[in-house]
């Protein structure tokens, strides 16, 4: 029997054992669940179980177990090193946070070497481990990116995180003006069908709301919009603030509403025109072409000390020189635009 102990609750059983025991691999937990070999507090358990501090979890002998190799430490060169920790904005000694560039990756995927949760190898600051992710930011999107240093804190932020116990709020750029200023999205998502070559891949289509119950696969997605300042009909400064953390939720809103956030190929197309659909998600002229998205703000409480945090990211390069272009200031946006609605 091993207990869970303080800072390690709230966290689902296959990745608490797989902390343990790194040698063991995800499908023979899951054989272990189906067989009923592992259990907690006596009771059978399914690999996403979340455990609880003070829980007793029976474990059978495990191959090789006194002798599980040492976690694998990723390389990361100089370069990379001094490249992420700029990238430090806040620190304590139990989370810390990134604005994370645009076109850098949260995790590895298929033919992603470079990636925030490996370059975290160059954040520990004298700690043992590496921070943990707690949440994602699309690889385009630019801003706030907190990582906890301590179970304890993981535990917690995860949780906040996962019980919508955070405020994100987010700057875009988007084509057209959103009107009414001040307003609310509330269409479904579901995952479009196919994958690879010919198929839609990971690209979420809206839904109404009247049609969300009798679609199967879609969830209920809510977003709140502020239109902060305008470029005749052309383009807006927009503040954003998901109220439900779906897949793409900001990029398929915005694009649903005729108003695609600029350089977002994916859900706006490359036009430039309002073709009676809306508009296309590029701007022309010398305005980038990268994806104009970024997590300006995030405020939760800090998950030791309790204290409000509130965190704050420029925005990077590419919207700083369409900003100066419209002539447009960071200070120019009010600190809660959403106070009307809210």
């Amino acid at each position: 029997m091993i207990p869970v102990e303080e800072g390690d609750g709230d966290q689902r059983l296959d990745r608490w054992l797989r902390r343990l025991f790194p040698h063991v691999s995800q499908g023979r937990i899951e054989k272990m669940c189906r067989k009923g070999e592992l259990r907690v507090d006596g009771g059978r358990v399914k690999p996403a179980t979340r455990l609880q501090v003070g829980q007793q979890v029976r474990i059978p002998p495990l191959p090789d177990a006194d002798h599980k190799p040492a976690p694998v430490r990723t390389h990361v060169s100089d370069a990379d090193a001094k490249m992420i920790r700029d990238c430090v904005i806040y620190r304590d000694d139990h989370i810390i946070a990134l604005n994370k560039p645009p076109g850098l990756a949260v995790q590895g995927g298929s033919g992603t070497t470079k990636h925030v949760d490996g370059l975290s190898e160059a954040l520990r600051f004298g700690y043992d481990e590496k921070p943990r992710l707690v949440h994602r930011l699309d690889k385009d999107t630019s801003g706030v990116l907190v990582l906890a240093r301590t179970r304890e804190a993981a535990a917690g932020m995860t949780a906040a995180f996962r019980h919508r116990e955070t405020r994100k709020i987010y700057w875009a750029l988007v084509a057209g003006v959103p009107t009414p200023y001040l307003g609310e999205i509330k269409a479904g998502l579901v995952k479009a069908p196919g994958h690879g070559k010919g198929g839609e891949g990971e690209k979420m289509i809206a839904v109404h709301p009247r049609d969300i119950d009798s679609t199967p696969g879609a969830k209920r997605a809510h977003t709140l919009y502020a239109t902060l300042y305008r470029v005749a009909g052309r383009a807006a400064w927009v503040a954003l603030e998901p109220l439900t953390g779906r897949t793409h939720q900001l990029r398929a809103h915005m694009a649903e509403m005729g108003h695609p956030i600029v350089g977002d190929g994916k859900y706006g197309g490359s036009g430039q025109e309002n073709m009676g659909e809306g508009w296309g998600a590029q701007i022309g002229g010398i305005i980038s072409k990268k994806l104009h998205l970024h997590a300006r703000s995030l405020t939760f409480e800090h998950p030791v000390t309790k204290k409000p945090v509130t965190l704050v990211a420029e925005l990077p390069e590419h919207m700083k020189q369409s900003w100066d272009t419209f002539g447009w200031d960071e200070s120019l946006a009010e600190d809660d635009p959403f106070e009307a609605i809210r």
